[in-house]
């Protein structure tokens, strides 16, 4: 009996239970090399913390309902995570390595759901293992990691309602999805998918039961904190997102957008979320599950018809199309002349982790500069910010501890009444983000400034009578400041350029209440 013909079904012949403990070996397997491949460079450090993390960790600080930049659970996950195994890098980045894992294992039950069986498995966790966007956030603590786990745990439970048709699954749905939203607010087009799937298949009768209906009023009740934060702090989210989308986003574009898709996933992993996608739209044998086809190609053109969105905001529906191209190649490629293709892209997705470096820090900064070199691989950004040798992802894991100390050797050479009075000023959440996570072991107070959540934080109980600035320039702290010295410099070779050679000033005599200038800095971007 073919593997196919085994897994369509969840009862089968005497075999069943030899071939599901082979499967969920094989599952297991593939979860396990995916947690390996994280956390080794996790307990070698990578190249250091990453300037979101720095920021993160500085939200831990200000539990509440939410952010400017996102919702709230990650940060209250990552709060837990750090009271229970503290702020090392190792711990920090547990979680993202146990999400991506998780998310692996989801995937691959996810095809056997949709009647894949071990060669289906196989090529949708491989593909899974070696994308490089599910690498990346897999590899830096972010809400990104969890993002993905929602979508993969969605997808199943829609898998399986479009299969039993059992209305209980719709709670479950409804809650994961709230959960999700109190993650990443772009699981919003997870959940525009999933009606646009029930309008335009059969699915729609649901449509006249009470179930879907209970399963988006949960979701949103769930999201409503967040809503609630939203509308008590001036939109604040909103007005983020139109900052970023008119600025640092501005160079992006639909073309982009689309070709990046075929980058960001890793090449190697066409042949199988291509497959899904003409499977779940087109094939008359993913017809039962057409409404998975909709959620991605939805996401797809919400993200598009924006016209700014970053490849990765679209790596989360790919958890869907790995698991049906999983199922499409192995029925497309069952006969006996074409088996041997299902062996030849599962070794292609092997192969394909010989990209893993680009976005994993396994290799010496100096051996990684080599090696893109040698791939004719340029330093990238989604930002439009100049680069160096780095890329933006690893160029931001460098340079925050020298930034602290060389700010800590500033504070403590003020004299006593100056360093009891000292504000430390991050002209952005990196740099303040540096000063809070570095600056205790040096006796540093904890920094303001006027970036996203940083600046509802406010400027603490300082005066303004003296602030050490890290970064900015002279002449426009002149027009704030009765006195402004140009203390130090930090240098910094693999950083990002705007970061490297930053001045420190200490500025004395602000001119006007620290209240009213605190009014002009607000920076949501």
């Amino acid at each position: 009996m073919a593997d196919t013909d085994r897994f369509v079904e969840p009862t089968g012949g005497p075999d069943r239970p030899m071939a599901l403990k082979a499967c969920l070996g094989l599952i297991a397997g593939l979860a396990l090399v995916k947690l390996a491949i994280h956390l080794i460079p996790n307990t070698l450090g990578g190249y250091g913390i990453f300037r979101d993390e720095l920021y993160y960790l500085a939200c831990t600080r200000h539990l509440g309902l939410g952010y400017v930049d996102q919702p709230p659970l990650s940060i209250y996950l990552l709060a837990v995570n750090s009271w229970l195994f503290g702020e090392s890098i190792f711990a920090l980045r547990f979680l993202p390595s146990l999400f991506g894992s998780l998310t692996v294992l989801l995937i691959c039950l996810l095809t056997r759901e949709l009647g894949g069986g071990r060669w289906a498995q196989l090529l949708a966790g491989l593909a899974a293992l070696v994308s490089l966007i599910f690498l990346a956030m897999d590899s830096v603590y972010s809400m990104n990691a969890f993002d993905h786990l929602v979508w993969a745990a969605v997808a199943l439970l829609v898998a399986r309602l479009l299969r039993t048709g059992q209305p209980a699954y719709w709670p479950l749905i409804g809650f994961v999805v709230g959960l999700g939203l109190l993650n990443k607010v772009g699981v919003l087009w997870l959940g525009a998918g999933i009606a646009v799937g029930l309008l335009a298949t059969r699915e729609r009768r649901w449509l006249a039961t009470r179930w879907p209906w209970l399963a988006g009023l949960l979701a949103l009740s769930l999201f409503l904190p967040y809503v609630w934060w939203n509308l008590t702090h001036d939109m604040a989210h909103l007005e983020f997102i139109r900052n970023a989308t008119a600025g640092k986003y501005s160079g992006l574009s639909a073309r982009t957008f689309v070709f990046d898709q075929f980058l960001v996933q890793n090449p190697v992993t066409v042949p199988v979320w291509g497959s899904g996608l003409i499977f779940l739209l087109f094939s008359p044998s993913g017809r039962r599950f057409r409404m998975l086809g909709w959620i991605y190609l939805a996401s797809l053109l919400i993200l598009v018809a924006n016209g700014h969105s970053k490849a990765e905001y679209l790596s989360p529906a790919y958890t869907i199309l790995f698991a049906a191209g999983g199922v499409a190649l192995e029925r497309w490629l069952s006969r006996s002349g074409l088996a041997w293709l299902r062996v030849a892209i599962a070794v292609q997705l092997v192969a394909g982790l010989i990209l893993a470096p680009m976005v994993v820090p396994v290799l010496p900064v100096e051996t990684y500069i080599a090696f893109a070199e040698t791939l004719g691989v340029q330093p990238s950004t989604s930002e439009s910010k100049q680069l160096s040798e780095l890329p933006q992802f690893y160029a931001d894991m460098f340079g925050w501890e020298e930034k602290a100390a060389a700010v800590a050797d500033v504070y403590h050479s003020l004299p006593p009444g100056d360093r009891a009075n000292a504000a430390v000023f991050g002209e952005n959440y990196g740099r303040a983000g540096a000063i809070d996570y570095f600056g205790p072991e040096l006796g540093l107070p904890f920094a303001i400034s006027s970036h996203n959540s940083y600046w509802l934080w406010g400027p603490r109980n300082y005066s303004g009578e003296v602030v050490i600035v890290l970064g900015g320039e002279r002449e426009g702290l002149e027009n704030s400041f009765g006195s402004v010295e140009l203390a130090g410099r930090v240098p910094c070779r693999f950083c990002m350029p705007y970061e490297s050679d930053l001045p420190i000033f200490v500025c004395r005599d602000l001119k006007l209440p620290i209240a009213e200038v605190w009014e002009r800095l607000k920076n949501y971007s």
